[in-house]
């Protein structure tokens, strides 16, 4: 029989016993008993029978006792009462919390228990043989369940609560749920029933005690005198009856806003001043309408309901004020006054709230305009004048008007801003306002002048521009368009144009050009050349004749008349130059002469070379001598004050390089103690005129005269310490006698090879392929000039 502090349970042989606890009935089999001998071998008879049968065991949590709780009893067929039988109790919570008597199969429960925390226990037991600890019956396994009491409050988990209703709801109106929790066990008793009930909120607010929600409990709760409530709300376990727990928690309702409130303005009048001086789209004044409501039930928009369009209003979004702007200048000696009618309206209008009454409102705004002392107002703010560039001086060019448009009408003083006028063409009347040149005027260098005018009244003033455009007058003669390049072809034939002319003139007269070409009264007869004019501003020269040649007249020279249309006309002479050149079958200039420096063969490159030869040295002497006695006269100066570029005399001739053999021979001039033959025009223009010996004297003579003249120079160079350097006499461009660099200049080459007899031979350069084979050929023929030079025929 199993037994416990609370519910019977019984342990019976009898079949199928029925036992009011509703028990359990569990089957089972007595384990088979082995003996020794033969007796092992024979076969057991196996019957099925019942054994324990018990209902589940409760134990009440929470106890506090001194004694350990008793649970229940366990207890076999097998026992005897001798002793012989022990019982087992092995599971959860065995020997910690649940313990059994060996011998009685008494179960205890020796430690508090909290069905919350575990609601129940399983364990298994048996009973073994207490000598050999064999089992007597299989194990069972049975449950010990924990039986509840009222030891939890309930709890509002989410709490505390915070909740949102419009402002003017009906009764009955859901605010908030809010739901309380009880951990006892809620299929025993009561313990886990729970009612709810508000502890604090009334009148306003009400709890549904099974739900948890809470309602409103008064009509037309206004936003606008009381926002937010703090409700306490309780929940009771026991169904709310005596001696049961409870818990409370908080509940913060908030009104929310609804548009029941119109706007209106504080004051149904006001004065404000604002002076005439400010600028447009300034604010000059500022309203608000005062609305209870918030947010977007607060927004509203301002308008003007009686004005002139001076005046103009909008709505500042951050504080709802209405700004009042200038749309137009105020002039207080025109209007020092204007009355403004303002209406403010909400923006968003709820139709349910409409019938209390007229969502707007009214204001009266008189703005006073304030006199200030006004700059200057210039009749117009640009003034275009014109003035004839031939204007003289003081002459007047026009007046600028302004005046003063205070009441007082103060005297206006003008001026010239100078940053406008730097080279001060102008003035002007600091009275009047009249406007003269002060200088002359020239349309070519400046049309149109941009002057700036001042205008000041007491401390005030203003700006105006004046423009003044030039008149031009016909000042300026006509000139070729560009500088001609024009050349003539040696086999020209008559009537051929060459050139056509154009010309360009800086005055612009009202018709615009018209020039007219023709020849200088000196050369009408050129039997050269011709001019037709085209009447269109261009003319073209031709040729009269043909057969024109480059060494005889290598230039012409062809004075052309260029007259303008103007009143009076002016005219000029411009100098055509005409080049003379060799031209192709198709009339392509291929070579022409050089000009003044041009090289004239034969005869006429003697008779010029050589005046102008011995001019230029005369000159350069006498200017050398002069520095000279000056410098000696004159006090040493400084290293870094001396400029010795005055001693460079240029005569802007290069020369024709190596190639040019006909008028000069550096032979003699490298190795003045070499012989080589020279010819005689050319001997005669290389050495000074003063020096030059008769045809009769010999080579030799020459040749002496000279290296003495050069020798003199050099001494004298060398002596006088004063002496500017004489580049002229001095640089030849060559290294020098004893001079270690190998040279392939072709000079060098016949002064070193043949000259001197030298055996060098240039006849390796032909194995240097392809690239040196045109320096071969140069040196080839070189040598072939050398050997005909040794052996004339």
């Amino acid at each position: 029989i199993l037994s416990s502090n609370h519910l019977c349970s019984a342990l019976s042989w009898i079949p199928m016993l029925e036992t009011g606890c509703g028990a359990m009935r569990l089957n089972t089999t007595t384990l088979p008993q082995v003996s020794d001998g033969a007796a092992a071998a024979l076969p057991l008879h196996r019957r099925r029978r019942r054994s324990w049968v018990w209902n589940q065991f409760f134990v009440l949590e929470e106890y506090t006792g001194e004694e350990p709780l008793y649970v229940g009893k366990l207890h076999s067929d097998l026992d005897k009462g001798d002793g012989e039988v022990k019982y087992v109790l092995t599971g959860e919570g065995a020997t910690s919390i649940f313990t059994i008597d060996e011998e009685t199969g008494d179960i205890h429960a020796t430690k508090k228990l909290d069905r919350e925390q575990q609601a129940y226990y399983t364990l298994r037991a048996q009973a073994r043989d207490r000598h050999t600890d064999r089992p007597l019956e299989p194990e069972s396994q049975f449950v010990i369940k924990v039986q509840d009491i009222n030891d939890n409050e309930p709890k509002f988990l989410d709490g505390p609560y915070t909740a949102r209703v419009a402002e003017r709801s009906p009764i009955g109106t859901s605010v908030v749920t809010v739901v309380a929790t009880d951990f006892d066990d809620p299929t025993y008793g009561h313990s886990a029933r729970l009612a709810y009930s508000i502890l604090q909120g009334h009148p306003y607010f009400s709890v549904e005690p099974k739900t948890g929600v809470v309602r409103t409990a008064l009509p037309d709760m206004d936003r606008e005198v009381r926002d937010r409530y703090l409700l306490v709300i309780q929940a009771k376990d026991m169904i709310g009856q005596m001696g049961g727990l409870s818990g409370t928690t908080s509940v913060t309702v908030i009104l929310t806003d609804v548009n029941d409130n119109p706007p209106h303005f504080p004051r149904s009048e006001s004065d404000l001043q604002v002076p005439e001086s400010v600028l447009v789209t300034s604010v000059v004044a500022k309203v608000r309408a005062m609305d209870q409501d918030v947010g977007p039930n607060a927004e509203m928009d301002y308008r003007i309901l009686d004005g002139d369009g001076t005046f103009r209003i909008l709505t500042d979004q951050d504080t709802q004020a209405g700004l009042v702007t200038l749309y137009k200048p105020l002039d207080f000696e025109t209007k020092s006054s204007y009355t403004l009618r303002i209406e403010a309206s909400n923006r968003y209008v709820d139709t349910l709230y409409l019938s209390t009454g007229s969502f707007t409102d009214e204001t009266t705004v008189k703005l006073l305009v304030e006199n200030v002392d006004e700059p200057p107002v210039f009749s117009s703010p640009v003034n275009r004048m014109k003035v004839s560039e031939a204007a003289p001086v003081g002459s007047s060019v026009g007046t600028v008007v302004a005046h003063d448009p205070d009441s007082l009408n103060s005297p206006i003083r003008y001026s010239i801003d100078r940053q406008s006028d730097v080279e001060r063409y102008f003035d002007i009347h600091s009275s009047s306002g009249l406007i003269r040149t002060n200088r002359h005027l020239d349309r070519e260098i400046s049309a149109l002048h941009n002057i700036t005018v001042v205008a000041t009244e007491s401390c005030e003033s203003l700006d105006s521009v004046v423009l003044i455009s030039v008149m031009d007058v016909n000042d300026n003669a006509p000139t070729f368009a560009t500088e001609y390049q024009t050349f003539v072809c040696e086999n020209a034939t008559p009537g051929q144009v060459i050139e056509i002319l154009s010309a360009v003139d800086p005055d612009e007269p009202v018709n615009g050009h018209h020039f007219l070409f023709s020849l200088n009264t000196e050369t009408v007869n050129n039997l050269s050349f011709t001019l037709r004019d085209n009447n269109d501003n261009t003319a073209s020269i031709l040729t009269l004749r043909g057969g024109f040649l480059q060494q005889v007249h290598p230039l012409h020279f062809l004075p052309v008349v260029i007259s303008d249309g103007g009143s009076p006309s002016l005219s000029s002479t411009n100098t055509l130059t005409i080049t003379v050149c060799n031209c192709d079958t198709h009339g392509n200039q291929q070579h022409c002469s050089q000009g003044m420096s041009m090289q004239l063969p034969g005869i006429f490159s003697t008779l010029i070379s050589i005046p102008l030869t011995c001019i230029i040295t005369l000159l350069g002497i006498v200017v050398v001598i002069a520095a000279i006695r000056h410098r000696r006269q004159e006090p040493l100066l400084l290293d870094d004050e001396r400029d010795i570029r005055e001693n460079i005399v240029r005569y802007d001739d290069e020369g024709g390089g190596e190639e040019d053999t006909e008028a000069f021979n550096l032979f003699t001039l490298r190795h003045p103690n070499q012989t080589y033959p020279t010819a005689q025009d050319t001997t005669d223009e290389l050495a000074p005129p003063a020096l030059l010996p008769s045809t009769s004297e010999s080579k030799e003579d020459r040749k002496r005269l000279f290296q003495e003249f050069i020798s003199d120079r050099l001494q004298e160079a060398d002596v006088d310490l004063a002496a500017p350097p004489y580049d002229s006499l001095q640089t030849y461009a060559f290294e020098g006698n004893g001079s270690l660099a190998d040279s392939l200049s072709s000079l060098d080459s016949l002064n070193s090879s043949n000259s001197l007899g030298s055996e060098q031979s240039y006849d390796f350069l032909g194995h240097w392929g392809p690239r040196f084979k045109k320096l071969a050929d140069l040196y080839e023929q070189n040598e072939e000039l050398i050997s005909s030079y040794e052996n004339p025929k």
